[in-house]
């Protein structure tokens, strides 16, 4: 069984305004993030050379995105659900093959930090 982690977080921005702000966010997040032709934004991360391609879809709240960096490849699956005004941002992280227990838990370490970062901006 693969190890995993879900974190939720609840943002003071209705869900579809939540969910174009989310789409925006890497280059307010990394600032040398840049989109190319084929959607992966490309960015200097914490682990090196990395990038990101959202498979969204938006009527149901699907931002599922694939990270890749030089020590790892993820398929994220991540929601943004509608709770009135506001919405929670679910998202779950398998810990994909080529990582140690060790180096997971340092990455949900990362990834915390990371969630607090994009609720700030998506609620500034």
């Amino acid at each position: 069984m693969t190890r995993s982690r879900t974190i939720s977080v609840t943002v003071k921005r209705k869900t579809g305004d939540a969910f174009d702000s989310i789409l925006q966010l890497p280059p307010k997040m990394m600032p040398d993030a840049k989109i190319n032709d084929d959607g992966w934004w490309t960015f200097s991360g914490p682990h090196g050379l990395s990038k990101l391609k959202f498979h969204e879809n938006k009527k149901f709240g699907i931002l599922d995105h694939q990270y890749v960096d030089e020590e790892s490849s993820w398929n994220v699956p991540m929601r943004v659900v509608s709770n009135g005004d506001f919405s929670e941002v679910v998202i779950t992280l398998n810990k994909p093959d080529g990582i140690t227990d060790q180096q997971f838990d340092q990455r949900m370490h990362e990834l915390g930090e990371m969630v607090t970062t994009m609720k700030n901006i998506l609620e500034s």
